[in-house]
């Protein structure tokens, strides 16, 4: 199994990337799609996730009306759009895969990709 995550970049606040996370070797229809982020000192954080057969979509309270979760079936990827960026957002974002028993936690989620680095400037 294997996840891809990629399109990080520096970005001025307020402005806006999108993340894609490509995701291969199994099917993954019963699983939650998840970004999580890991600012630098800080506990890896759960950011959003999306049922991969289909929704619902859920946010930390950090994420909600800024970022969209999304799925491409055809092209096996689930995107982060991320707009309104804050400094704060600054981070390493994860996506990741799993059954989710517990959706928001790192330990619902079995597969993990490397990572994609996120930088916004004041």
């Amino acid at each position: 199994v294997q996840l891809q995550a990629f399109g990080g970049g520096l970005v001025q606040a307020g402005g806006s990337l999108r993340l894609s996370c490509v995701l291969s070797g199994r099917t993954f229809s019963s699983y939650f799609i998840a970004w999580f982020r890991q600012a630098p000192g800080k506990d890896r954080a759960f950011v959003a996730t999306i049922r991969w057969s289909a929704g619902p979509m859920y946010y930390a309270d950090s994420a909600k009306g800024r970022f969209t979760v999304s799925r491409d079936d055809a092209k096996n990827t689930v995107a982060l759009q991320m707009s309104d960026l804050k400094p704060d957002d600054t981070a390493v974002y994860y996506c990741a895969a799993g059954p989710a028993s517990t959706i928001t936690t790192r330990r619902g989620y079995s597969y993990w990709g490397q990572g994609t680095e996120v930088t916004v400037s004041s």
